[in-house]
């Protein structure tokens, strides 16, 4: 696209995501996430920069805005439920290292266009020959001024002091001829507001890479709002945000520009520069209009290392090592999973390394249903009633067992609740007169299980057990009804209460 296009993508989307969208920090314009996408599947159809380009990747903007309409309908917000704050820690920082990476080439004056962080850095290594010294230079000293700008003066628009100085700087001492990139010429003026539609079968050529654009803005978006929202404790209303989403990129495709997304470097800029509200981005889109009126031209004096600098400094900070260090000690189960997310970003891509990271997330909670927390209760004097490892040859009492099962009993973990049972009562030291379970985390039964229950049932009846449930759920006794492992069980051995069952049995 011409590089008027990335000022057009912050005029009009900030406005229409600022109208309904939930989230007070997201900011909704250019990125790179969606942009490779297009550059990757536009290139094929199309010459970059021409007119036809341009069309292809507004109407690209448009289908993606009808999807995202379709999703607010079916209300597919709930999708960012499945992003734990694991997974968000895990997202950033991978985020972090993809961009910081992607930076270095501006940095050091090499060009690294390739896509993927493991393609850049090789590209780095071989063009090491062809580093701009005094790039690496000046970009060392905007990095140290920037992180020292933010140590020493926090609340102080270094950065913006930083671009007007290096623009004038360059434009003074004719940057370019010491070997430092600068922007170039960009065009100014008002985007042409319309839209030129290309034919039906480009249209449907189109189809799947609006797709692909969907699911990064679901995804990118929603890690993106949640991660910032969890550090205000902000409540976020996905749906609204989607139709946020759409209205944006509707915006975008009628105002010259291209698909637009939750950007989290950008946030993340945003946020550190003090934003606290979409009014912000509502400035952001104002002094956008000003510039393309009247400052495109000293645009084109300003280094390309400078941007470089600002965007690598707000990446690394994207890498959050304290609470990783936190959740290694809390839950090294969790830590193994964000870093896995992060390293499946960076490496990958950002919509593939997230679906990776909630399929790992719903595995693990799977696992954790599959393997859940049993235990054997005892009673101590002094202590009451305590949990023990389920281990054969254990009892609560000679001729009880008091069995607990911490989960949902579904048809993956059902033979694990009925093989812990029968391997309790036939390696019990006393014959079992009376088995009690205790089901305060046993929320609901599925037909699977159930099946298995019955036919425990018949097992410990054969054996002349008394059998009782104890701190039972309406939700569950409906479910134990509907079943008819009330019916089997008998009458008065279902009880709300721990209490209630001991007695029933006189202990």
């Amino acid at each position: 696209m011409p590089l008027v296009a990335g000022l057009y993508t912050a005029l009009l989307a900030p406005l229409g995501f600022a109208l309904v969208g939930s989230s007070r920090h997201l900011v909704v314009a250019a990125d790179s996430g969606t942009a490779a996408i297009l550059a990757g599947s536009l290139s094929h159809m199309a010459t970059p920069g021409s007119a036809h380009y341009a069309s292809l990747a507004a109407m690209t903007a448009l289908l993606t805005a009808v999807m995202l309409i379709v999703a607010r309908l079916f209300k597919l917000g709930f999708l960012a439920d499945f992003l734990s704050r694991t997974v968000l820690v895990g997202f950033l920082t991978g985020v972090g290292i993809q961009v910081a990476i992607a930076m270095l080439g501006d940095m050091l004056g090499i060009a690294a266009s390739g896509h993927g962080a493991v393609s850049q850095l090789w590209q780095l290594v071989n063009g090491i020959s062809h580093l701009s010294p005094a790039t690496l230079g000046l970009s060392l000293l905007l990095v140290l001024a920037l992180l020292g700008g933010k140590r020493l003066a926090p609340n102080a628009p270094i950065a913006l002091g930083l671009v007007i100085a290096t623009a004038g700087a360059s434009w003074a001492w004719n940057f370019a001829a010491f070997g430092v990139a600068t922007i170039g010429p960009v065009a100014g003026g008002l985007p042409p507001f319309g839209l030129s539609l290309p034919n039906w079968d480009e249209v449907l050529q189109l189809l799947p890479v609006a797709a692909s654009c969907f699911v990064v803005i679901i995804a990118q978006s929603a890690a993106t709002a949640r991660a910032i929202a969890a550090r205000y404790n902000e409540h976020l209303v996905e749906d609204d945000d989607i139709l946020g989403l759409a209205i944006a990129n509707g915006a975008a495709a009628l105002s010259g520009a291209f698909v637009v997304n939750g950007s989290p470097t950008q946030t993340a800029m945003a946020e550190r520069a003090g934003a606290r509200s979409q009014l912000a981005q509502i400035a952001f889109a104002g002094c956008v209009f000003i510039v393309l009126l009247l400052l495109t031209a000293p645009l084109q004096f300003l280094p390309r290392c400078m941007l470089a600098a600002v965007i690598f400094t707000i990446a690394i900070g994207m890498i959050d090592l304290g609470t990783l260090r936190a959740m290694r000690g809390e839950s090294p189960g969790e830590f193994k999973l964000a870093v896995t997310t992060a390293c499946a970003v960076a490496i990958i891509g950002v919509e593939q390394g997230v679906l990776l990271a909630i399929t790992l997330s719903l595995l693990r909670h799977v696992r954790q249903s599959y393997r859940p927390n049993t235990a054997v209760l005892q009673w101590q004097a002094e202590h009451g009633w305590i949990a023990t490892p389920v281990t054969p040859g254990h009892e609560s009492a000679p001729g009880l067992i008091f069995y607990r099962f911490g989960a949902v009993l579904f048809y993956a973990n059902a033979s694990r609740f009925a093989d812990e049972i029968l391997s309790l009562v036939n390696s019990a030291p006393d014959r079992v007169r009376w088995l009690v379970i205790e089901a305060d985390a046993i929320t609901n039964i599925d037909y699977t299980a159930a099946r298995v229950v019955l036919s425990l049932l018949e097992e410990l009846h054969r054996q002349e057990i008394g059998i009782f449930f104890a701190r039972v759920s309406p939700s569950l006794h409906a479910d134990l009804d509907r079943h008819g492992v009330t019916a089997a069980l008998g009458k008065g051995k279902i009880f709300g209460s721990r209490h209630e069952a001991l007695a029933a049995i006189g202990v």
